[in-house]
């Protein structure tokens, strides 16, 4: 069985942390009333006071942060594999023919 996720409007994660910080509602409570849990409306307060100016980029899209780190980690990992394909490599042709 396949749940498909839920996706939420930038505008409905933007109005649902503002009921919470604005109001000086309860994340409990705030939860209840939209039928979502509590963990996620606390990620995306969290996320809304993290400093970013796009909190809700959207699907698909990154901050210019996120898409420099997500590019660097695949620079990283591709470096990674051809270190060791290198040490393969010497490890093969350092090997004594006898």
């Amino acid at each position: 069985m396949v749940k498909n996720r839920r996706q939420f409007t930038k505008e409905f994660k933007v109005e649902a942390v503002r009921l919470i910080v604005e109001e000086g509602r309860r994340i409990s409570e705030v939860a209840r009333e939209l039928g979502i849990r509590e963990n996620l409306l606390g990620r995306w307060k969290k996320k809304s006071e993290s400093g970013k100016i796009e909190a809700f980029p959207g699907k698909g899209r990154l901050s210019p942060e996120d898409a420099e780190l997500r590019g660097l980690r695949r620079e990283n990992e591709r470096l990674r594999m051809e270190r060791d394909i290198l040490k393969k490599a010497v490890a093969i042709f350092s090997e004594d023919p006898k």
